[in-house]
């Protein structure tokens, strides 16, 4: 793992297996991502991204808004745990949950989501996972992909970071579809994490533009 100063701290949120945040871990143990990850936050006390944290020495924290009884305890809490682990950046990798809005402001582009389709199609609430490929196949779309984008206060209208097609086949499942989607994932979301790391994401309304750089990272 990378260690020198240069290297940004990230906290993960996660709700599930954590395949995202495994890859995005394994790029760091390669030296191809100048990160480190600081915690891990989930909304399932049975994520088995807690466990990879765990495994590798990460601090966790499972937290849910049923946990406490005004919004703003909740959201309080979680900036108290981000502060704490002197969080820079932001990754929701399979995270489920609407990011509160006190947090997106503290974080004002310092949050990055990964999302299984070409938004702005096939976006919003209850579209994750197994339900976008469905909804890609049955709309008889001919190319899919993933998108690396900035997370605001609504589902998935972020701003665009990286975008990348995946074609669709004529026999694909949503399984199929996916796991060739995940692959995608994994490889972008990291080369997103390492322009933030580099400072080369300019944001302009509503584009982004990657300022040049000779470094020979992701």
């Amino acid at each position: 793992m990378r260690t020198d100063k240069n290297n940004i701290n990230i906290a993960i949120f996660a709700s599930g297996r954590g395949s995202n945040f495994q890859a995005i871990l394994d790029n760091i143990h390669h030296g191809r991502l100048a990160a480190q990850v600081v915690c891990v936050i989930s909304d399932n006390e049975n994520a088995g991204a807690l466990e990879i944290a765990r495994s590798n020495n990460i601090p966790t924290c499972f937290i849910h808004r049923k946990q406490f009884g005004e919004k703003q305890e909740y959201e309080h809490q979680l900036l108290c745990i981000l502060q704490e682990h002197n969080t820079e950046l932001i990754c929701l990798a399979g995270y489920l949950k609407l990011i509160p809005t006190l947090v997106v402001r503290e974080f004002k582009h310092r949050i990055l989501n990964i999302h299984p389709a070409l938004l702005p199609s096939f976006g919003g609430k209850g579209m994750y996972g197994h339900y976008v490929h469905e909804a890609v196949i049955n709309y008889g779309c001919k190319i899919s992909g993933a998108t690396v984008h900035l997370v605001d206060e609504e589902y998935d209208t972020g701003v665009p970071i990286i975008q990348q097609c995946v074609p669709v086949l004529e026999n694909d499942t949503p399984d199929s579809l996916a796991a060739r989607v995940l692959q995608v994932e994994h490889r972008i979301y990291s080369e997103a994490i390492q322009l933030y790391a580099e400072k080369r994401i300019k944001i302009e309304d509503r584009k982004v533009r990657i300022l040049n750089t000779s470094s020979g990272m992701i």
